[in-house]
């Protein structure tokens, strides 16, 4: 379908499936890996940030890859197993059904959605079926209380069959009406508050104006305290990953794409202190057969600087990767540098730290270990300068380095014990064979590695399940 007569039949779809109670069936199609970890926010009111971990393969009740979500709720000690849910489509209040391939928990978006005062998490169910529409995806907002989650509603969302809705999903608080993006293989809806705790929305937009879509997230990128969205679709051929579009719009036929670079993830945060979010833009893919804008021998990450006029779509970005004078390495194929991306500002100077996924990189000899870098943000200049990283070979952090564990391919940060000081997070996709997520506390300048955890499936509670990717995989 195309045009206006596509538009006014998917709308009504919207409208149709705004209160659904969705069910499921087994997974089909292709296996897209889970999306980033999302930025620690306070779910249950106690000013502590609270940590929500995917387990989108994990088995629920004899189904496999029905999919979890793992709470860690923050306290003035940080986080721990002992304080923690989980969160399945078996849990009372939770829409739908616990079925073998659901993938419940494959995206993950944290932002206080009806103004109360508590964090929601939106969930992603993406090979969830709707009818007869295999597949379809779905997406699910669990309302944060004093108590943490304990109900949700489905949002409305594109239902046709393999259109995986909830691929990805992202959320902005406010000030104002709240906004959710879910992703669709081939669209992104755009839900617009006030929400209700029955799931009802006022109005919705449908962005088909990107097409083949893989990745949203919300930022400030003009300073006006706005939603600004950030759009990137699936790897286009040429490219070495997607097109990256700014408040692009059909309604107002802006198509706002940024023309000097592209990638799979994206983050956004005032990298140079300005004042300003900066979009940050992951890279990882092998380049075609010249290097540069689009494509960097093992990844890169662009960065396009705001203002008070928002990021220029016709200029091209700074570009940093591991032959980037300061940064640590070098560019190997397949490092993945870039394939998951954060902004936090861990030394506390004002301009905001870039924190890359490496988790191709080999270490010590052995492929895909992986690793996080650490790019220190700074008001002038190229980016690189004081770079540092750090794997599970590094003293203090604990496990220790096994090939294909991936640890990198997926990073947040954020306070979780209200000390000022952003703890990192980072997940390791394939770590024995399932996955682990580690929690690095913020340090003077950087992590503090001695005082790190990690947490591994059985400590949480979670059956054994082979490549149930805790803490979430590599954005595909």
């Amino acid at each position: 379908m195309t045009g206006h007569t596509a538009r006014t039949r998917r709308f009504a779809v919207l409208a149709a499936t705004a209160a659904m109670t969705v069910a499921a069936t087994t997974l089909s199609g292709g296996t897209a890996g889970a999306a980033p970890l999302p930025v620690p926010q306070d779910i249950n009111g106690d000013g502590y940030g609270d940590l929500v971990l995917p387990a989108p393969r994990a088995t629920v009740n004899g189904q496999d890859w029905a999919g979890a979500l793992v709470v860690l709720y923050g306290s003035a000690k940080g986080v721990s197993a002992a304080d923690r849910a989980v969160i399945t489509q078996a849990s009372p209040g939770v829409p739908g059904t616990a079925e073998a391939g659901d993938a419940f928990g494959a995206s993950s978006a944290i932002a206080d959605l009806d103004q109360d005062g508590y964090a929601d998490v939106v969930v992603g169910s993406p090979y969830e079926t709707i009818g007869s529409a295999k597949s379809a995806g779905s997406a699910t907002v669990l309302w944060g209380s004093r108590s943490g989650l304990v109900s949700g509603a489905a949002l409305p969302t594109v239902v046709e069959p393999d259109g995986q809705a909830g691929r990805d999903v992202a959320a902005w608080p406010g000030p104002g009406n709240a906004q959710v993006l879910i992703v669709n293989n081939n669209t992104t809806t755009r839900l617009i508050g006030p929400f209700t705790r029955a799931g009802g929305v006022p109005s919705s937009y449908l962005h088909e104006e990107t097409g083949w879509m893989r990745s949203a997230t919300y930022g400030d990128l003009n300073g006006n305290k706005g939603a600004d969205r950030v759009l990137v679709t699936g790897r286009m051929g040429g490219l070495s990953g997607g097109y990256a579009f700014v408040n692009s719009s059909m309604k107002d036929t802006s198509f706002r794409r940024m023309t000097g670079g592209d990638g799979l993830t994206s983050a956004v945060g005032d990298v140079n202190g300005d004042g300003y979010g900066d979009l940050v833009l992951g890279d990882p893919d092998e380049p075609g057969t010249v290097e540069g804008l689009w494509g960097h021998t093992g990844g890169a990450v662009h960065v396009w600087f705001g203002s008070a006029k928002g990021v220029a779509y016709d200029e091209d970005p700074m570009i940093i990767h591991q032959n980037t004078a300061g940064v640590p390495g070098g560019g190997e194929r397949y490092d993945m540098f870039g394939a998951s991306v954060a902004v936090a500002d861990l030394d506390r100077d004002g301009a905001a730290e870039i924190i890359v996924g490496t988790p191709g990189e080999a270490i010590g000899g052995k492929g895909g270990a992986g690793g996080v870098i650490v790019v220190p943000g700074r008001r002038a200049g190229q980016l690189g300068a004081g770079s540092y990283a750090f794997n599970q070979d590094t003293a203090g952090v604990p496990g220790g380095i096994e090939a294909g564990d991936q640890f990198g391919a997926t990073v947040s940060a954020g306070d979780l014990n209200r000390d000022g000081r952003p703890e990192l997070v980072v997940g390791a996709a394939w770590e024995n064979d399932q996955g682990a997520v580690w929690v690095l506390p913020g340090g003077a300048s950087a992590p503090a590695y001695t005082s790190s955890a990690s947490f591994g499936p059985a400590g949480l509670g979670q059956p054994w399940a082979s490549g149930m990717l805790l803490g979430g995989d590599l954005q595909q």
